[in-house]
């Protein structure tokens, strides 16, 4: 279970749950609403995620991309450099609580453009033989 793809579906669920306690289902709605370019970017990218793993099915796929093996300290760490400067910017711990949701949507857009660029190079490089 520690696939990020699964901690990231359970992460959605603890911040939308802790979202709607702090500020209630219209705040909520409208912290979502904000990030609708960020939305649209992570749509667009599943969608060509898809599309190449689509294609690239009856192949082999080789990992092209070395591998980044970030660890969860240096994660946590680069996290809580973040936070500590929102709670400062965003005055307070509600203003930095907000932030979250953009940081998840950056996180899956991360976990989800990796493959997608090491797809498209195997695509490229099958088109070309």
């Amino acid at each position: 279970m520690n696939k990020p793809i699964y901690l990231f579906s359970i992460t959605f669920i603890f911040i939308i749950c802790i979202y709607l306690y702090l500020f209630g289902e219209q705040e909520t709605l409208n912290i979502i609403k904000e990030e609708y370019i960020s939305l649209s970017i992570l749509f667009i990218l599943i969608f060509v995620f898809l599309f190449f793993k689509l294609k690239l099915k009856n192949h082999e796929v080789k990992n092209i991309l070395p591998s980044n093996d970030t660890s969860l300290k240096s994660t946590i760490v680069f996290f809580l450099i973040f936070e500590v400067m929102d709670y400062y910017e965003f005055d307070g711990f509600l203003g930095m609580a907000s932030q979250w949701f953009f940081y998840w949507i950056m996180g899956v857009i991360f976990i989800i453009l990796m493959p997608t660029i090491n797809y498209y190079l195997n695509y490229k490089i099958i088109k070309n033989r």
